[in-house]
């Protein structure tokens, strides 16, 4: 996690996942594969529009499962609602994003950018997801969880 003064904060996780970059790639831009890998435990995901090309845009939502969750979701006490716009696409390399949360609360308000690179190493690809302009109201521990989360899954699903 960085934060420069007058930025909002960036926040970055990595894992090697015993996959080709080319699996790992079709899985990112797969809507029904993104429903199952991307959110994160304890959370169900559903895709309301879905257009993986460069410009194209998406909306989808994260709904926690258990009504006795600890952090409160960003649109409504047990969900997150987002759109989102595919911004580059570089296939089997690099997927790049700008993701806005609807919500009522100024804190979860603003673009985010995520970053993802796919960079073939030994025994697999290292998957890093880097987001930018973090809000606020994402609590850098909970950010931390919520992407690791989302890269066991994505290994579930791709290895």
């Amino acid at each position: 996690m960085t934060n420069a003064p007058g930025k909002k904060r960036t926040d970055s996780a990595s894992r090697v996942i015993r996959a080709s970059p080319r699996t790992i790639y079709r899985a990112l831009l797969d809507p029904a594969a993104v429903a199952s890998w991307r959110p994160p435990d304890g959370m169900e995901g559903q895709i309301y529009a879905f257009d993986p090309r460069e410009g194209g845009t998406f909306r989808m939502s994260f709904a926690y499962t258990d009504a006795d969750h600890t952090v409160r979701g960003k649109t409504s006490e047990h969900a997150d609602m987002f759109q989102g716009r595919f911004l580059e696409l570089v296939p089997d390399e690099r997927v790049v994003e700008l993701v806005e949360f609807e919500s009522d609360d100024p804190a979860f308000a603003g673009a985010m950018t995520i970053i993802t690179t796919l960079a073939a190493v030994s025994g697999g690809t290292e998957v890093t997801i880097l987001c930018e302009n973090v809000p606020s109201g994402i609590r850098p521990s909970d950010h931390q969880t919520g992407m690791m989360s989302t890269l066991k899954n994505l290994a579930a699903f791709t290895e």
